[in-house]
Protein backbone atom coordinates (compact mmCIF):
# COMPACT_ATOMS: atom_id res chain seq x y z
CA UNK A 1 0.00 0.00 0.00
CA UNK A 2 1.62 3.19 -1.25
CA UNK A 3 1.64 6.68 0.64
CA UNK A 4 -1.71 8.33 0.55
CA UNK A 5 -0.69 12.07 -1.21
CA UNK A 6 1.04 12.26 -4.46
CA UNK A 7 4.83 13.78 -5.05
CA UNK A 8 4.56 17.65 -6.34
CA UNK A 9 7.14 19.50 -7.85
CA UNK A 10 7.78 22.65 -6.10
CA UNK A 11 9.55 25.23 -8.74
CA UNK A 12 11.14 27.51 -6.46
CA UNK A 13 14.64 26.37 -6.08
CA UNK A 14 15.18 25.58 -9.92
CA UNK A 15 19.41 25.23 -10.73
CA UNK A 16 20.36 28.13 -12.16
CA UNK A 17 23.60 29.48 -13.68
CA UNK A 18 26.09 31.38 -11.32
CA UNK A 19 23.86 31.60 -8.60
CA UNK A 20 21.63 33.38 -10.85
CA UNK A 21 18.04 33.43 -9.58
CA UNK A 22 16.86 34.35 -13.18
CA UNK A 23 19.43 32.05 -15.30
CA UNK A 24 18.03 28.62 -15.53
CA UNK A 25 20.28 25.85 -16.25
CA UNK A 26 17.46 24.21 -18.64
CA UNK A 27 19.56 21.11 -20.05
CA UNK A 28 19.63 19.94 -15.81
CA UNK A 29 15.88 21.08 -15.32
CA UNK A 30 14.69 19.61 -18.30
CA UNK A 31 15.90 16.00 -16.78
CA UNK A 32 14.65 16.47 -13.59
CA UNK A 33 11.55 17.43 -15.04
CA UNK A 34 11.76 14.49 -17.37
CA UNK A 35 12.45 11.88 -14.54
CA UNK A 36 9.92 13.38 -12.47
CA UNK A 37 7.32 12.79 -15.08
CA UNK A 38 8.42 9.24 -16.09
CA UNK A 39 7.77 8.28 -12.44
CA UNK A 40 4.29 8.52 -12.74
CA UNK A 41 4.04 12.13 -11.03
CA UNK A 42 2.74 15.42 -12.81
CA UNK A 43 2.12 18.35 -10.52
CA UNK A 44 4.25 20.96 -10.73
CA UNK A 45 3.85 23.94 -8.33
CA UNK A 46 4.95 27.74 -9.49
CA UNK A 47 3.62 31.34 -8.80
CA UNK A 48 3.81 34.75 -9.46
CA UNK A 49 6.61 35.61 -7.54
CA UNK A 50 9.36 32.66 -7.35
CA UNK A 51 12.58 33.19 -8.85
CA UNK A 52 12.17 36.95 -8.92
CA UNK A 53 8.97 36.23 -11.37
CA UNK A 54 11.04 33.86 -13.74
CA UNK A 55 9.99 30.27 -12.51
CA UNK A 56 6.59 30.39 -14.36
CA UNK A 57 8.90 30.94 -17.75
CA UNK A 58 10.84 27.97 -16.50
CA UNK A 59 7.98 26.21 -16.16
CA UNK A 60 6.63 27.04 -19.45
CA UNK A 61 9.99 26.19 -21.25
CA UNK A 62 10.62 23.12 -19.03
CA UNK A 63 7.18 21.27 -18.95
CA UNK A 64 4.52 23.33 -20.69
CA UNK A 65 6.48 23.11 -24.33
CA UNK A 66 7.64 19.77 -23.94
CA UNK A 67 4.73 17.14 -22.60
CA UNK A 68 1.39 16.90 -23.59
CA UNK A 69 -0.92 19.68 -21.57
CA UNK A 70 -3.07 16.89 -20.77
CA UNK A 71 -0.18 14.77 -19.53
CA UNK A 72 0.70 17.94 -16.60
CA UNK A 73 -1.07 19.70 -13.48
CA UNK A 74 -0.21 22.88 -13.53
CA UNK A 75 -0.30 25.20 -10.48
CA UNK A 76 0.74 28.71 -9.86
CA UNK A 77 -0.75 31.19 -7.50
CA UNK A 78 -1.80 35.05 -7.79
CA UNK A 79 0.36 37.36 -5.40
CA UNK A 80 -2.21 38.85 -3.17
CA UNK A 81 0.53 41.05 -1.20
CA UNK A 82 1.15 43.36 -4.47
CA UNK A 83 -2.46 44.68 -4.06
CA UNK A 84 -3.01 47.71 -1.82
CA UNK A 85 -6.42 49.53 -1.81
CA UNK A 86 -7.41 50.85 -4.90
CA UNK A 87 -5.70 48.20 -6.70
CA UNK A 88 -8.52 46.33 -8.07
CA UNK A 89 -8.16 47.09 -11.90
CA UNK A 90 -4.70 45.52 -11.73
CA UNK A 91 -5.84 42.14 -11.16
CA UNK A 92 -6.79 41.09 -14.33
CA UNK A 93 -3.79 42.26 -15.40
CA UNK A 94 -1.73 39.89 -12.84
CA UNK A 95 -3.58 37.14 -14.11
CA UNK A 96 -3.04 36.96 -18.05
CA UNK A 97 0.26 38.06 -17.21
CA UNK A 98 0.49 34.76 -15.39
CA UNK A 99 -1.04 32.80 -18.42
CA UNK A 100 1.11 34.18 -20.80
CA UNK A 101 4.40 33.48 -19.08
CA UNK A 102 3.28 30.01 -18.57
CA UNK A 103 2.19 29.58 -22.12
CA UNK A 104 -1.11 27.90 -20.70
CA UNK A 105 -5.22 28.81 -22.08
CA UNK A 106 -6.15 26.91 -18.51
CA UNK A 107 -4.81 26.67 -14.80
CA UNK A 108 -5.14 23.51 -13.46
CA UNK A 109 -4.93 24.56 -10.03
CA UNK A 110 -4.93 28.18 -9.05
CA UNK A 111 -4.19 29.51 -5.71
CA UNK A 112 -4.39 32.80 -4.19
CA UNK A 113 -1.06 33.19 -2.45
CA UNK A 114 -0.70 33.60 1.15
CA UNK A 115 -4.16 34.16 2.93
CA UNK A 116 -3.52 35.26 6.25
CA UNK A 117 -5.09 38.10 8.77
CA UNK A 118 -3.04 41.32 7.27
CA UNK A 119 -4.66 40.63 4.09
CA UNK A 120 -8.30 39.29 4.51
CA UNK A 121 -8.89 41.37 7.51
CA UNK A 122 -6.81 44.28 7.75
CA UNK A 123 -4.87 44.88 10.35
CA UNK A 124 -7.60 46.89 11.90
CA UNK A 125 -10.13 43.93 11.18
CA UNK A 126 -12.31 46.04 8.90
CA UNK A 127 -11.33 44.20 5.91
CA UNK A 128 -7.84 43.64 3.91
CA UNK A 129 -7.29 43.70 0.48
CA UNK A 130 -8.27 40.68 -0.76
CA UNK A 131 -12.23 42.01 0.18
CA UNK A 132 -11.78 45.66 -0.37
CA UNK A 133 -10.30 44.49 -4.08
CA UNK A 134 -13.10 42.00 -4.34
CA UNK A 135 -10.34 38.98 -5.24
CA UNK A 136 -12.02 35.94 -4.31
CA UNK A 137 -14.74 37.16 -7.24
CA UNK A 138 -12.12 37.58 -9.94
CA UNK A 139 -10.95 33.82 -9.25
CA UNK A 140 -14.45 32.98 -9.62
CA UNK A 141 -14.98 34.86 -12.51
CA UNK A 142 -12.01 32.96 -13.98
CA UNK A 143 -13.26 29.54 -12.84
CA UNK A 144 -16.63 30.22 -14.82
CA UNK A 145 -14.60 31.31 -17.78
CA UNK A 146 -12.56 27.91 -18.09
CA UNK A 147 -9.55 30.13 -17.50
CA UNK A 148 -8.84 28.18 -13.51
CA UNK A 149 -9.97 24.27 -13.44
CA UNK A 150 -9.62 24.05 -9.55
CA UNK A 151 -9.46 27.35 -7.01
CA UNK A 152 -8.27 27.86 -3.50
CA UNK A 153 -5.27 29.18 -1.78
CA UNK A 154 -2.22 29.04 0.71
CA UNK A 155 -2.77 30.20 3.76
CA UNK A 156 -0.13 31.15 6.83
CA UNK A 157 -2.48 32.01 9.76
CA UNK A 158 -4.92 30.50 13.10
CA UNK A 159 -6.90 27.85 12.36
CA UNK A 160 -9.69 30.13 13.75
CA UNK A 161 -9.02 32.23 10.71
CA UNK A 162 -8.83 29.45 8.37
CA UNK A 163 -12.51 28.24 9.68
CA UNK A 164 -13.70 31.45 9.63
CA UNK A 165 -12.67 32.36 5.70
CA UNK A 166 -13.75 28.45 4.61
CA UNK A 167 -17.32 29.24 6.42
CA UNK A 168 -17.61 32.59 4.35
CA UNK A 169 -16.59 31.14 0.86
CA UNK A 170 -17.39 27.80 0.57
CA UNK A 171 -16.51 27.90 -3.25
CA UNK A 172 -12.48 27.13 -2.60
CA UNK A 173 -11.96 23.74 -3.05
CA UNK A 174 -8.20 22.95 -1.00
CA UNK A 175 -5.51 24.67 0.58
CA UNK A 176 -2.14 24.75 0.73
CA UNK A 177 -0.58 24.97 4.24
CA UNK A 178 2.84 23.81 5.65
CA UNK A 179 3.00 20.91 7.46
CA UNK A 180 5.02 18.12 9.40
CA UNK A 181 5.13 16.75 12.55
CA UNK A 182 7.09 19.63 14.11
CA UNK A 183 4.64 22.35 13.19
CA UNK A 184 1.83 20.12 14.12
CA UNK A 185 1.30 21.26 17.63
CA UNK A 186 2.90 24.40 16.97
CA UNK A 187 1.25 27.41 19.15
CA UNK A 188 1.84 30.10 16.19
CA UNK A 189 2.08 27.37 12.46
CA UNK A 190 -0.79 25.21 13.88
CA UNK A 191 -0.47 22.67 10.92
CA UNK A 192 -2.42 19.76 13.00
CA UNK A 193 -5.42 22.36 14.12
CA UNK A 194 -5.63 24.16 10.14
CA UNK A 195 -5.46 20.73 8.46
CA UNK A 196 -8.55 19.71 10.71
CA UNK A 197 -10.38 22.73 9.83
CA UNK A 198 -9.75 22.31 6.13
CA UNK A 199 -11.28 18.25 6.16
CA UNK A 200 -13.77 19.27 8.51
CA UNK A 201 -15.33 21.59 5.87
CA UNK A 202 -14.64 18.86 3.35
CA UNK A 203 -11.83 20.31 1.32
CA UNK A 204 -8.95 18.78 0.30
CA UNK A 205 -5.28 19.55 0.81
CA UNK A 206 -1.84 20.40 -0.46
CA UNK A 207 1.12 20.70 1.93
CA UNK A 208 4.42 22.69 1.80
CA UNK A 209 7.25 22.69 3.66
CA UNK A 210 7.08 18.91 4.55
CA UNK A 211 10.39 18.39 5.68
CA UNK A 212 10.19 21.96 7.55
CA UNK A 213 13.16 23.50 4.92
CA UNK A 214 15.65 21.07 5.80
CA UNK A 215 14.63 20.93 9.35
CA UNK A 216 13.46 17.45 9.54
CA UNK A 217 16.19 16.39 7.08
CA UNK A 218 19.07 17.54 9.03
CA UNK A 219 17.90 17.00 12.46
CA UNK A 220 19.06 17.27 16.31
CA UNK A 221 21.70 14.38 17.13
CA UNK A 222 19.53 13.44 19.98
CA UNK A 223 16.39 13.19 17.68
CA UNK A 224 18.35 11.24 15.10
CA UNK A 225 20.22 8.92 17.34
CA UNK A 226 15.90 7.74 18.23
CA UNK A 227 14.94 7.46 14.75
CA UNK A 228 17.59 5.30 13.54
CA UNK A 229 17.27 2.83 16.63
CA UNK A 230 13.90 2.75 15.18
CA UNK A 231 14.30 2.23 11.73
CA UNK A 232 18.46 1.75 10.88
CA UNK A 233 17.94 2.03 7.01
CA UNK A 234 15.59 4.93 6.80
CA UNK A 235 16.88 8.45 6.47
CA UNK A 236 15.69 10.78 8.71
CA UNK A 237 13.68 13.12 5.97
CA UNK A 238 11.85 9.89 5.19
CA UNK A 239 10.26 10.27 8.48
CA UNK A 240 8.88 13.17 7.86
CA UNK A 241 7.39 12.60 4.38
CA UNK A 242 6.16 9.56 5.83
CA UNK A 243 3.90 11.69 8.30
CA UNK A 244 2.36 14.11 5.90
CA UNK A 245 2.07 11.34 2.94
CA UNK A 246 -0.05 9.38 5.59
CA UNK A 247 -2.93 12.13 5.83
CA UNK A 248 -6.09 11.50 4.38
CA UNK A 249 -7.39 13.89 1.43
CA UNK A 250 -4.31 15.01 0.59
CA UNK A 251 -3.78 16.04 -3.58
CA UNK A 252 -0.44 16.00 -3.21
CA UNK A 253 2.66 16.52 -0.90
CA UNK A 254 5.59 19.79 -2.32
CA UNK A 255 9.36 19.43 -2.18
CA UNK A 256 11.12 21.87 -3.85
CA UNK A 257 13.85 20.53 -5.51
CA UNK A 258 17.07 21.75 -7.20
CA UNK A 259 18.90 18.47 -8.45
CA UNK A 260 17.65 15.47 -10.41
CA UNK A 261 20.04 13.67 -7.41
CA UNK A 262 17.29 15.25 -5.28
CA UNK A 263 14.59 14.43 -7.68
CA UNK A 264 15.30 10.43 -7.82
CA UNK A 265 16.00 10.83 -3.92
CA UNK A 266 12.05 11.75 -3.36
CA UNK A 267 11.07 9.29 -6.38
CA UNK A 268 12.88 6.50 -4.38
CA UNK A 269 11.31 8.08 -1.10
CA UNK A 270 7.88 7.59 -2.16
CA UNK A 271 7.95 4.25 -4.21
CA UNK A 272 8.77 2.81 -1.15
CA UNK A 273 7.28 3.73 1.71
CA UNK A 274 4.41 2.61 3.46
CA UNK A 275 1.45 4.71 5.08
CA UNK A 276 2.53 5.20 9.19
CA UNK A 277 -0.10 4.07 11.19
CA UNK A 278 -1.71 6.83 13.78
CA UNK A 279 -0.08 5.52 16.92
CA UNK A 280 3.17 6.13 15.01
CA UNK A 281 2.13 9.75 13.41
CA UNK A 282 1.05 10.58 17.19
CA UNK A 283 4.60 9.71 18.82
CA UNK A 284 5.83 11.82 16.09
CA UNK A 285 4.43 14.82 16.11
CA UNK A 286 4.03 14.49 20.24
CA UNK A 287 7.08 12.49 22.08
CA UNK A 288 9.94 13.52 19.04
CA UNK A 289 8.20 16.97 18.87
CA UNK A 290 9.23 17.59 22.84
CA UNK A 291 12.29 16.05 22.12
CA UNK A 292 13.11 18.13 19.16
CA UNK A 293 11.88 21.29 20.93
CA UNK A 294 14.02 20.75 24.18
CA UNK A 295 17.39 21.16 22.03
CA UNK A 296 17.04 24.61 21.53
CA UNK A 297 17.87 27.63 23.57
CA UNK A 298 14.55 27.58 25.69
CA UNK A 299 14.17 25.12 27.74
CA UNK A 300 11.39 25.65 30.16
CA UNK A 301 7.99 27.21 28.39
CA UNK A 302 6.31 26.64 31.62
CA UNK A 303 7.61 29.68 32.97
CA UNK A 304 5.99 32.18 30.46
CA UNK A 305 2.59 30.67 30.80
CA UNK A 306 -0.12 32.72 31.67
CA UNK A 307 1.59 36.09 29.50
CA UNK A 308 0.61 37.27 26.58
CA UNK A 309 2.48 40.17 24.54
CA UNK A 310 0.33 42.12 22.38
CA UNK A 311 -2.44 39.08 22.69
CA UNK A 312 -0.24 36.73 21.72
CA UNK A 313 0.41 33.93 24.20
CA UNK A 314 4.27 34.09 25.68
CA UNK A 315 4.55 30.69 25.27
CA UNK A 316 4.02 30.91 21.78
CA UNK A 317 6.16 33.41 20.80
CA UNK A 318 9.22 31.43 23.11
CA UNK A 319 8.26 28.69 20.95
CA UNK A 320 8.48 29.76 17.75
CA UNK A 321 11.67 31.50 18.17
CA UNK A 322 13.28 28.50 19.80
CA UNK A 323 12.42 26.48 16.80
CA UNK A 324 13.85 28.80 14.60
CA UNK A 325 17.00 28.54 16.28
CA UNK A 326 17.11 24.65 15.36
CA UNK A 327 16.82 25.23 11.65
CA UNK A 328 19.55 25.36 9.03
CA UNK A 329 18.50 28.48 8.17
CA UNK A 330 17.31 30.20 11.18
CA UNK A 331 15.54 33.07 9.02
CA UNK A 332 14.23 31.45 6.72
CA UNK A 333 11.10 29.02 9.02
CA UNK A 334 7.82 29.14 9.14
CA UNK A 335 7.88 30.05 12.96
CA UNK A 336 8.88 34.03 12.32
CA UNK A 337 6.22 34.86 10.15
CA UNK A 338 3.29 33.71 11.69
CA UNK A 339 3.34 35.90 14.95
CA UNK A 340 2.99 39.43 12.65
CA UNK A 341 -0.44 37.48 11.70
CA UNK A 342 -1.21 36.32 15.07
CA UNK A 343 -0.62 40.08 16.46
CA UNK A 344 -2.97 41.21 14.19
CA UNK A 345 -5.63 38.99 14.42
CA UNK A 346 -5.75 39.25 18.64
CA UNK A 347 -4.68 42.84 19.08
CA UNK A 348 -5.25 44.74 15.47
CA UNK A 349 -1.56 45.68 15.88
CA UNK A 350 1.26 46.17 12.94
CA UNK A 351 3.97 44.29 14.94
CA UNK A 352 6.52 45.57 11.86
CA UNK A 353 6.03 48.87 13.63
CA UNK A 354 7.52 50.12 17.14
CA UNK A 355 4.89 49.13 19.15
CA UNK A 356 4.42 50.20 22.95
CA UNK A 357 6.71 48.60 25.51
CA UNK A 358 4.75 46.28 28.09
CA UNK A 359 6.78 44.59 31.15
CA UNK A 360 5.75 41.01 31.73
CA UNK A 361 6.31 39.73 35.40
CA UNK A 362 5.67 35.68 35.69
CA UNK A 363 3.36 34.06 37.84
CA UNK A 364 6.64 33.59 40.03
CA UNK A 365 6.93 36.82 40.51
CA UNK A 366 10.04 37.01 38.07
CA UNK A 367 10.79 39.83 35.62
CA UNK A 368 10.91 37.92 32.01
CA UNK A 369 10.65 41.21 29.91
CA UNK A 370 14.18 40.99 28.52
CA UNK A 371 14.47 37.75 27.46
CA UNK A 372 10.88 37.57 25.74
CA UNK A 373 11.46 40.87 23.80
CA UNK A 374 15.10 39.39 22.53
CA UNK A 375 12.92 36.59 21.32
CA UNK A 376 10.15 38.89 19.76
CA UNK A 377 12.53 41.43 18.25
CA UNK A 378 14.28 38.43 16.26
CA UNK A 379 11.11 37.34 14.96
CA UNK A 380 10.06 40.67 14.18
CA UNK A 381 13.37 41.16 11.97
CA UNK A 382 13.52 37.82 10.14
CA UNK A 383 9.72 38.32 8.99
CA UNK A 384 9.67 38.04 5.43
Amino acid sequence: MALKSELGFGMMRLPVLNGNLTDFEYEHLNRMVDTYLEAGFNYFDTSFVYHNGKSEEAVRKAVVERHPRESIRIATKFPTFFLKPGDEDKIEGYFQQQLDRLGVEYIDYYLLHNFQTRWYDGYEGNGGVIQSEHLIEHALKWKEEGKIRHLGFSFHSSAKLLDRILTEHPEFEFVQIAANYLDWNSQLVQAGPCYDVIRQHGKKVIVMEPVKGGGLAKVPTAVETVLKECEPDASVASWAIRFVGSLDGLICCLSGMSTLEQVQDNIRTYRNLEPMPKQEMAWLSGEINTLYRSQGPVKDLSRYEGLKLYGVPVTAIMEGYNVCQLQPDPGFSDDNNYLLNAIAEEAHLDFSKDLPRETLINRDGIDVTEEVYKAYEWLREHTF
